[in-house]
C-alpha cells in the first residue's frame, strides 16, 4: 500500500493512475532514462551497490539524497544490478538498509520477500524481449507479490511497437532506453515496427524531428548528429503511442487496439495468447459493464476475459425460464438482436406462441445468448467480422457452449431455425448428447417457406398452453438477477407474485407495492433499491463492509474494512456498516477495495441509516 500512487481507471490489467510526487506524473508513463540520474527529476535512481561499494556507503548516500530532494520525490533504493536469472543463493545485503521515509522504489527479485514501496522495478526486463513466456511469468510473479495500489516499472524493454502490449499486461512505468540505443544503431522506430535507416526511401513520420529533414539528408549526417535526430524521433514515436494507449484505456477499448498491434511481432502475439490463459489475472481488472462496442476482430477474441466470463456465467449462474420448448436461433449483425429485421421476422412467425418458447441465440464469440440476457454486456455490445465462414476453433467453442447448456437444462422439444455453420453446431451438440433437434429452415432462415415451417411447428408444440405476461417478464428479470449476483438472487429480487411495471426494456420489479429493482437498458443489469438491498444483504455476497460512519455520495477505499473478492468494477454492490447500509456501483474490484489506500471504491446511489 502506498501514499504516493493512485489508480483511477482500469481496462483489464492496464490502468491509468497518478504518482503523487512534488509534480504529479500521470501513468502509464515513459521516463527519459537519463533523467533517473538527475537529482532534479521526480524519480531518482540511488544507484548500484557495485558503484557505491558497500551497504554502509549506500546507506549514507541514500540518506543524503533524501535530505536533498525531500520526501515527495521518488527514490529508487540502491540495488544489486543482478541478472534476472541470478540464483537465489546470492545474498541480498541491501535488505539491511534502514527504512527510508518518503516515496520509494524497490527492485524486485524473484523468490525474495518485498518490503513496502510505491514503485516496484522488474530489473533487467529487457532480457525477456522475444521470450513471451518468461516475461509473463516474471510480471505475474511480481504482481502476485505486491499490492494492487503500487506502480510497476519495466525498464529497458519498451518500443513503440510493444508499448500497448506491455501496458495491457500491467506496466505503469516504462523508459526510453531502447529508443536511445536504437538511434545509435541507425534504427528508426515506429508503432508498426523497426526499420534500418539504410532501407528507408522516405521517413514515414511527420513529427518535429522528421519534418526538418529528409532520408537522404539524414544518411549524410555525421553519426552523432544523426543519432541525436533519430533519438528525438524514436522518443516522439514512443510518446505518441503512449498518448494513444492512454486514450484507449479511457475509452475502454485498449484490448481491440492490442489485438491488432501485437501482430507487429510474433512474440507479442504469443504474449497476448499466453496472457489470455491467465483468466483470473485479467478478469479481475475487467469492468463488468461498458458503454463501448466490443470488437471481435480475430480468433483471439474467443479467449478475452469478457467473453469467457459471459460464457462461464451462463454455465454457472444462469437459470432459464420454466418453459419446455427451446428455440435455437442465429445471431444478427444489429444488437440487441430483437431490433434486427431477421429477429423481428422470427417474432412475427412465432406470433401468439412466442410466450411459450424459450429462445437462445447461437453466436461467435459469445457461444450462446439466452433471449433474457440480450441486453447484458457484452451481448448487446459486440461486433464480429462476418465472412460466412466459421473456423474450427469457433465451431468447437460455440458447440461446446451449446452442449454444456443442453446437458444441464432439459426440454421436451428442441427446434433450431438455423442454417449453414449454425446447423452444424447444433448437430455436433445433438450428436454428443443423443438429442433430437427439429430443423425448420429450407434455404434462408428468413424465407417465407422457412418462416411458415417455424410457425407451423410451434403451433403444433404450443397449442393449448397458458402463461401470464407478468410471469414472462418476471422470468427475464430473474434470469438477469441470477446472472448478475448468482443463483437464487432472482427469487429475492423478483419474488413469486411480483408485479412488473414499465415498458420494455425499463422493467421494474415490485413486491407488495415496494420497488426492489430496475432494469438499466444500457448495461443490461439491475439497479437495486435500498429495500432490495436489505433483502439481498443476508446472502452475504457483493457486500462492501465499512467503518462506523454514514457515507455520503461515494466511499473511498480507506473507508472499506472488507469487500467481497467477487466484486468487479461496475458491479452493483451492497454497503454494510455499523451506522448505515447502502447500495451503489463498484469503482474498483473487491480485492482493491480491501487493500488500497487511495481511490473511489463505491459510487453510492442510496443510503439508509440504522
Amino acid at each position: 500500500m502506498t501514499r504516493y500512487f493512485e489508480v483511477y481507471q482500469r481496462d483489464g490489467a492496464a490502468r491509468k493512475g497518478r504518482l503523487l510526487l512534488s509534480r504529479t506524473i500521470e501513468t502509464p508513463c515513459v521516463l527519459k532514462t537519463e533523467t533517473l540520474k538527475d537529482n532534479t527529476g521526480q524519480i531518482v535512481d540511488a544507484g548500484s551497490l557495485w558503484e557505491v561499494g558497500n551497504v554502509e556507503k549506500a546507506e549514507h548516500r541514500l540518506q543524503q539524497l533524501r535530505s536533498e530532494i525531500g520526501d515527495d520525490r521518488l527514490i529508487i533504493l540502491p540495488h544489486m544490478c543482478l541478472a534476472p536469472d541470478a540464483p537465489d543463493c546470492i545474498p541480498e545485503p541491501l535488505e539491511m538498509l534502514s527504512s527510508n521515509s518518503g516515496a520509494t522504489g524497490r527492485v524486485y527479485r524473484k523468490g525474495r520477500a518485498l518490503k513496502a514501496a510505491d514503485l516496484y522495478i522488474l530489473e533487467g526486463a529487457g532480457v525477456f524481449e522475444n521470450n513471451a513466456r518468461a516475461l509473463l511469468e516474471r510480471v505475474l510473479d511480481l504482481k502476485d507479490s505486491t499490492p494492487d495500489d503500487t506502480a510497476v516499472y519495466l525498464p529497458d524493454i519498451c518500443l513503440p511497437e510493444n508499448l500497448a502490449m506491455l501496458v495491457y499486461m500491467g506496466a505503469d512505468v516504462l523508459d526510453t532506453t531502447k529508443a536511445t540505443v536504437a538511434a545509435y544503431k541507425d534504427i528508426y522506430l515506429t508503432h508498426a515496427g523497426s526499420f534500418d535507416l539504410r532501407s528507408l526511401s522516405e521517413l514515414p513520420c511527420r513529427c518535429s524531428a522528421c519534418v526538418s529533414t529528409t532520408t537522404l539528408e539524414l544518411k549524410k549526417m555525421d553519426k552523432n548528429s544523426r543519432a541525436q535526430l533519430l533519438e528525438q524521433h524514436n522518443i516522439n514515436a514512443m510518446e505518441a503511442e503512449l498518448a494513444l494507449v492512454r486514450e484507449k484505456i479511457s475509452a475502454g477499448n485498449l484490448r481491440e487496439y492490442v489485438d491488432g498491434q501485437c501482430r507487429t511481432r510474433p512474440w507479442l502475439t504469443a504474449l497476448l495468447r499466453l496472457l489470455d490463459k491467465e483468466y483470473r489475472y485479467l478478469e479481475r481488472g475487467t469492468p463488468i459493464t461498458r458503454n463501448v462496442e466490443m470488437l471481435a476482430n480475430s480468433g483471439d477474441s474467443l479467449t478475452r476475459p469478457e467473453v469467457v466470463r459471459f460464457a462461464r456465467r451462463i454455465q454457472e449462474r444462469y437459470t432459464p425460464p420454466e418453459l419446455d420448448v427451446l428455440l435455437l436461433l442465429p445471431c444478427s449483425a444489429k444488437k440487441p438482436y430483437s431490433i434486427s429485421q431477421s429477429h423481428q421476422k422470427f417474432g412475427l412467425a412465432l406470433g401468439k406462441y412466442r410466450k411459450f418458447v424459450h429462445e437462445v441465440i447461437i453466436t461467435s464469440p459469445l457461444g450462446i445468448v439466452p433471449r433474457e440476457l440480450e441486453l447484458t454486456y457484452p451481448a448487446a455490445h459486440y461486433d464480429v467480422a462476418v465472412t460466412g465462414h466459421w473456423d474450427a476453433e469457433e465451431m468447437k467453442w460455440v458447440s461446446g457452449c451449446l452442449e454444456d447448456y443442453l446437458s444441464k437444462h432439459r426440454y421436451t422439444a428442441i427446434v433450431a431455425h438455423v442454417d449453414g455453420a449454425y446447423r452444424q453446431i447444433c448437430e455436433m451438440a445433438a450428436d454428443k448428447l443423443g438429442l433430437e433437434i427439429h430443423f425448420t429452415n429450407t434455404g434462408s432462415v428468413t424465407s417465407h417457406e422457412s418462416l411458415r415451417n417455424l410457425s407451423k411447428i410451434m403451433e403444433g408444440l404450443c397449442t393449448g398452453r397458458k402463461i401470464s405476461e407478468t410471469k414472462r417478464k418476471a422470468a427475464m428479470l430473474k434470469a438477469i438477477a441470477d446472472y448478475q449476483f448468482g443463483k437464487g438472487a432472482g427469487e429475492i429480487l423478483v419474488p413469486d407474485n411480483s408485479e412488473i411495471k414499465g415498458p420494455f426494456p425499463r422493467y421494474q420489479s415490485f413486491y407488495e407495492k415496494t420497488q426492489l429493482a430496475t432494469l438499466i437498458p444500457q448495461y443490461g443489469t439491475l439497479a437495486v433499491t435500498i429495500e432490495g438491498a436489505e433483502m439481498m444483504i443476508p446472502r452475504n455476497s457483493y457486500i462492501v463492509r465499512i467503518d462506523d460512519f454514514i457515507p455520503r455520495g461515494s466511499i473511498l477505499a480507506p473507508g472499506v474494512l472488507e469487500a467481497d473478492p467477487a466484486i468487479r468494477e461496475g458491479d452493483e454492490v451492497f454497503v454494510v456498516g455499523e451506522k448505515a447500509i447502502g447500495v451503489g456501483r463498484a469503482r474498483m474490484n473487491g480485492k482493491e477495495m480491501s487493500m488500497s489506500t487511495k481511490g473511489q471504491a463505491v459510487d453510492l446511489r442510496h443510503v439508509k441509516t440504522k
